[in-house]
C-alpha cells in the first residue's frame, strides 16, 4: 500500500469511523487526521492500521480501535496547556496525539521493547519534542508529581486509588475497568468533594499487567 492510500484510508477513518461515533472535537480530529497511525503498527498488521479493529503488539497489549482512541482523546478535553500521563504506551500512537493536544506528556510502559520502539517512532517523525517516555511498572512507579489529565491505555479491574492519586485538583482521568466482555470506559474527575465517575461508553480491552481480576476458586 502507498503512502497515498494510507493517507486517504486515513480520511476515511477519521470520516466514516471516528466522527459518527460522536466525536466531534476539532482539535481530536485534527490530531487523528494528522497522524501517520500506519507508522505506529507493527509491520505485520500494517495495512490494517486504519481498519475498525484493535491491533496486536506484543506480550498481550494492543493498539485499540480508532473509534475508542478518539472517544478517549475526546472524553479528556485536553488543553494546550495541560501536562498528561499516559499510563501504558503501548506503539506510542496515543502518546504521538496526546502529545499534539496538551503542553507536556509523560508516558511510562512497562515492557522495554515496546518503550523502545515507541521512543524510536516518535523521534523518527518529530513527535518526541514534548513526550518523555519512562519503562516502568505503573504499580511500582515512584512519582510525585501530579497532572492535569491521565490516560490509561490498558483496563483494570478496579480502578486504583494510586492513579487518582496523581491527578491535579480539577484533574480528568480516562480509564476502562470492570471485567470481560462488558467494561466501562469512564471518566474520572477529582472534584473538591472526592472523585466523580462518569460513565462514557461500553468496551472491552486487554488489562494492564497486575490489574486483572483476582482469580476465584469454586469447590
Amino acid at each position: 500500500m502507498s503512502t497515498l492510500d494510507y493517507a486517504k484510508a486515513r480520511e476515511l477513518m477519521v470520516e466514516q469511523q471516528v466522527r459518527p461515533w460522536d466525536v466531534l472535537d476539532a482539535r481530536v480530529l485534527d490530531a487523528l487526521s494528522a497522524i501517520p497511525r500506519d507508522a505506529f503498527v507493527p509491520a505485520a498488521h500494517r495495512t490494517l492500521a486504519y481498519a475498525d479493529v484493535g491491533l496486536p503488539l506484543g506480550h498481550g497489549e494492543s493498539m485499540m480501535k480508532p473509534v475508542v482512541e478518539g472517544r478517549m482523546l475526546q472524553a479528556l478535553d485536553l488543553h494546550a496547556g495541560d501536562e498528561v500521563l499516559e499510563i501504558g504506551t503501548g506503539s506510542g500512537f496515543i502518546t504521538a496525539c496526546l502529545g499534539r493536544l496538551a503542553r507536556e506528556v509523560v508516558s511510562i510502559e512497562r515492557h522495554a521493547d515496546l518503550a523502545e520502539a515507541a521512543h524510536a517512532r516518535l523521534s523518527t517523525l518529530r513527535l518526541a519534542g514534548n513526550v518523555r517516555i519512562e519503562h516502568a511498572d505503573a504499580f511500582a512507579w515512584t512519582n510525585e508529581r501530579r497532572f492535569d489529565a491521565i490516560c490509561v491505555t490498558g483496563a483494570v479491574d478496579a480502578i486504583p486509588a494510586l492513579f487518582r492519586d496523581w491527578l491535579r485538583p480539577g484533574g480528568r482521568m480516562f480509564v476502562v475497568h470492570g471485567r470481560s466482555p462488558s467494561m466501562d470506559a469512564v471518566l474520572v474527575r477529582n472534584d473538591v468533594n472526592g472523585a466523580r465517575i462518569e460513565s462514557l461508553f461500553e468496551t472491552e480491552i486487554p488489562y494492564l499487567v497486575g490489574a486483572a481480576p483476582v482469580p476465584t476458586f469454586e469447590l
